[in-house]
């Protein structure tokens, strides 16, 4: 008699909508009970605090992903609007803000048109510009600290509405209205399609190359916004320091939370459990005195796992 063996598929561990957020449930929950202070008002808030510019960023790497594209220009974007806001803030927060975003959409600009219209390859196109960003900011920050004092502006980074910090309603903000375009507007319909299947979407009367550029200014204009709440927070521009290593942290927030970099999907509410659980494990072990880099190796172990889950079903 032949027994039939059954594979199990583990991706049930890990469903799109649901396995980030039973893992920070976890996490969260056994910190509670092992980590002395772990579970309080301050710092639970503290923990949104420090994460609400990655999510930020991972919002825009969300869109980006989806359309079955990358951006690691985001940390680079950063550094460059916190430089520029900090050299100009003394012409006026509307100047300074003004110019320092579109700096931002000009780095966008710039990955869209490199890989929509040349058709480069968005990995190393969008790598070579972190590159090149980062030293621009760091050109034109002289690679000094720029310091200045403007409470007006120091306050999207360290102000509070009521009780909630400024930069948490920012981020706030933001989630809502990525969740709303990608679940209820036609550009939200296109850049899954566009994902999905590029090819078919063109058929369909898409228009590709456009929502490619618009999803790199997306990702640049989120970036450029997180680099000026980090940049209130610290009363400082900082072109070596700001930003740095945002794009892993946004790319792994965005795959643990269920978009799969092979496209055709966008989960906005993943992304943030992702990046939520990202800043858990970096809040526990800082708390329980183990070592950063073991967060890291941690932090690792699970992006990985979250990949093995979403790769191809065999046919």
């Amino acid at each position: 008699m032949k027994i039939k063996k059954h594979n199990v598929d583990w991706r049930i561990l890990w469903h799109p909508n649901f396995g980030a957020f039973a893992a920070l449930l976890i996490f969260y929950v056994a910190n509670a009970i092992f980590t002395p202070r772990f579970a309080t008002v301050s710092n639970t808030l503290n923990m949104l605090l420090q994460v609400s510019t990655t999510m930020l960023v991972a919002i825009g790497m969300t869109f980006v992903i989806a359309s079955r594209g990358i951006d690691l220009t985001v940390g680079s974007t950063m550094a460059l609007v916190s430089v520029i806001v900090a050299l100009l803030i003394n012409y006026g927060i509307v100047v300074a803000i003004t110019f320092a975003l579109i700096c931002a959409l000009l780095v966008g600009l710039l990955n869209g048109f490199l890989i929509s219209r040349l058709k480069l390859d968005a990995l190393i196109t969008t790598l070579a510009a972190l590159i090149l960003w980062r030293g621009i900011a760091q050109v034109i920050g002289d690679g000094k600290l720029v310091p200045f004092t403007n409470p007006t502006f120091e306050a999207l980074g360290k102000g509070f509405i009521g009780s909630i910090p400024v930069q948490v309603v920012i981020a706030a903000v933001v989630i809502v209205g990525a969740f709303f375009c990608i679940r209820s507007t036609l550009f939200g319909h296109q850049i899954i399609a566009v994902g999905g299947n590029e090819q078919a979407a063109r058929l369909a009367g898409i228009r590709a190359e456009r929502v490619k550029y618009t999803v790199y200014l997306i990702s640049a204009l989120l970036a450029g916004l997180a680099g000026l709440v980090e940049t209130a927070r610290l009363g400082m521009g900082d072109p070596s320091k700001v930003g740095v290593n945002a794009e892993f942290d946004a790319i792994a927030a965005v795959v643990v939370g269920g978009t799969p970099f092979s496209g055709g999907r966008a989960n906005v509410l993943g992304t943030v459990v992702g990046a939520l659980l990202m800043q858990v494990i970096s809040t526990s072990f800082n708390m329980l005195l183990i070592p950063f880099t073991w967060s890291l190796v941690l932090k690792s172990v699970i992006i990985l796992f979250a990949i093995f889950l979403q790769r191809p079903r065999e046919v």
